[in-house]
């Protein structure tokens, strides 16, 4: 299938490493330049050297998402690079473990603003790119990163995490209903267990294989963690004209992991 992608733009927040790193890579793969960001210099600049020896023209700018006018400068920097923007993805995310009682208002206030201010800034700043990009084009996207714990119960522990990948849903779907008779595309993919090299499910596995296959066989029916791949293919898909008609869609990504009927 031709994703038809070839020549345009895209901006991945949070793509130093891990899922965000896949899906950059996917969408240099299709042809398109990229602009990434991360807290850490050093993966970032690995993954711009990695994304170089597809052809992408790339930015790279270390910066955290969560200070404020830092998502307006990466935004502005990659269009001003690129001359448009045709799909924005917002994967930069995080995680605040414990009970309810014992999260502090700071720690409360850090995760909402690394999962879900970090998103409405970036948003707010690339939306009248994707416009100019929709009204030559027809098409333009914006993808969420959310989780399947943002559609159904993560369990005890995950307060903050579940409230704020619920949020981002929600968002994505209200946006849709705004952007898409001017062609922009607004949608949300929900990841369930994925493995990637240094990643938390890839030291769990080395540190615990007896408990991780008990894990695999009690949660995941496909007998195996999902790759970072395969969310990033579903990703390039979604930054594509060919999905034209998924307009405020959260689609699971877990190998029939989650429990949810909607």
């Amino acid at each position: 299938m031709n994703l038809n992608l070839d020549g345009k733009a895209a901006l991945v927040t949070g793509a130093s490493r891990g899922i965000g790193k896949y899906i950059a890579l996917q969408l240099a793969e299709e042809g398109m330049d990229v602009a990434i960001c991360a807290r850490g210099q050093d993966d970032l600049e690995e993954t711009a050297g990695e994304l170089e020896e597809k052809g992408a023209e790339v930015v790279a700018l270390p910066l955290d998402l969560t200070d404020e006018g830092a998502a307006g400068r990466f935004v502005e920097k990659a269009a001003d690079t690129f001359g448009r923007l045709d799909a924005v993805v917002g994967n930069v995310g995080g995680n605040r473990r414990g009970p309810f009682e014992e999260l502090s208002e700071e720690d409360w206030d850090e995760i909402f603003a690394l999962n879900f201010r970090s998103h409405t800034r970036t948003a707010r700043a690339a939306i009248p790119h994707l416009r100019a990009s929709a009204e030559e084009t027809g098409h333009a996207a914006l993808i969420y990163v959310s989780s399947i714990f943002g559609r159904e119960l993560g369990g005890a522990g995950l307060s903050a995490y579940n409230t704020t990948k619920s949020a981002i849903i929600s968002l994505a779907k209200v946006q849709a209903q705004e952007l898409a008779e001017e062609g922009i595309c607004v949608n949300t993919v929900a990841p369930g267990s994925i493995r990637f090299p240094g990643g938390s499910w890839d030291r769990r596995v080395k540190e615990q294989p007896d408990e991780m296959e008990q894990f695999i066989a009690d949660n995941l029916p496909i007998g195996r963690f999902g790759q970072a791949e395969e969310v990033a293919d579903l990703v390039a898909f979604l930054s594509s004209e060919r999905a034209s008609l998924l307009v405020g869609s959260c689609i699971n990504v877990d190998g029939g992991q989650s429990a949810s009927l909607i």
